[in-house]
């Protein structure tokens, strides 16, 4: 991705010194070599614009030259436009010095049925989608749900635990807020409306989005098996413990499920996760994430969410029925793989 910014912030500014320089010929090679350029690397939007802005400033500066150009620079936006559901998006990584040398986050994979606001660990997921973002190396500790003695040296009980340098971090709204102040110390949004949005649509997913997922995981025993088969393959299990997980868990998150789409007066599953999604992509409101040309933490907590699910049922009905599958697709390609399996629950 670097090499490729190098290229593009090379080319064009040759391009546009050929301009003046009177080499017809050379520019319009180079314009299409830009262009397609552009075109087959895959780079977002927001970078061919700002790699493209030397061009069309010279537009704005009233070079003959470069005006008589106007036709290939047509082809050339064409070109462009045509390779924008291809884009790759940079990642903003925080100074080295800032980077944390030792986080380890302690969750819990299978929940325990016998509680129902903990029957998917959603807020592991977003920690994870921050630190998956940012490239921040962590280790992960499951917590066995029952004796929770991996977390018993901590006066907080419930996950997720994120450790980070020795210094305890609880409660993912404030693990995020707390972690992003710790890489960015200086970073803020670009306003206090912008501010107010992201605070806005984080709340949202901890307060709607995350009450539609298990009703819809384990919405009939057929996708129960699927998740817990899921859950089965990435957790730390003997043969014996897979087997009476993936059938005992599955049975009982499936009756756990019709009390959570009771308690929150969900009568469709389905229709309600597709009108979560709709609710997201309209509140982009054309943009490519939340954050503009990159992603917000409102953009991370969503995909956090969404991510462990996106290849189940769920998830893939989601995709096909909704108009989100283009913010996710942008969205895998900023965050990238997760260092880490994420967890079912």
């Amino acid at each position: 991705m670097r090499r490729a910014s190098t290229l593009a912030s090379s080319i064009i500014p040759r391009t546009i010194a050929a301009a003046h320089d009177g080499g017809a010929t050379t520019v319009h090679n180079r314009i299409l070599q830009a262009a397609f350029f552009c075109s087959s690397s895959r780079i977002s939007f927001c970078n061919r614009r700002r790699w493209l802005s030397p061009f069309l400033n010279s537009f704005s500066n009233g070079s003959a030259r470069a005006v008589s150009l106007g036709v290939t620079g047509a082809l050339a936006s064409v070109v462009v436009a045509a390779s924008f559901s291809q884009a790759v998006y940079a990642k903003e990584p925080p100074a080295g010095e800032l980077v944390p040398k030792d986080v380890v986050l302690y969750q819990i994979l299978v929940g325990d049925p016998q509680k129902e606001a903990s029957t998917y660990e959603v807020f592991s997921l977003i920690a994870k989608a921050f630190l998956d973002y940012y490239d921040i190396p962590y280790k992960v500790v499951e917590v066995n749900p029952l004796s929770k003695k991996e977390i018993k040296w901590s006066d907080y009980k419930k996950v997720p635990i994120l450790m980070v340098d020795g210094e305890q971090l609880v409660d993912s709204s404030d693990i995020i807020d707390k972690l992003n102040q710790k890489i960015f110390p200086e970073k803020s949004v670009d306003s206090a409306l912008d501010e107010n949005e992201e605070r806005k649509w984080r709340r949202w997913v901890d307060n709607h989005l995350v009450h539609v997922l298990s009703p819809n995981i384990y919405r009939n025993t057929s996708e129960a098996l699927e998740s817990f088969d899921y859950i089965t393959s990435n957790g730390n299990f003997g043969f014996t413990e897979k087997i009476t997980v993936k059938y005992a868990g599955a049975a009982a998150m499936y009756f756990v499920s019709k009390k959570l789409k009771k308690k929150y007066n969900i009568t469709d599953e389905r229709a309600a996760l597709y009108e979560a999604a709709e609710t997201w992509v309209d509140a982009l409101n054309g943009r490519e994430f939340l954050g503009g040309c990159k992603p917000n933490l409102a953009d991370l907590a969503v995909f956090g969410v969404l991510r462990p699910i996106r290849y189940l049922r769920s998830g893939r009905d989601m995709v096909e029925h909704t108009r989100i599958g283009e913010w996710y697709s942008r969205m895998e390609s900023a965050v990238g793989e997760s260092s880490k399996d994420q967890g079912l629950v």
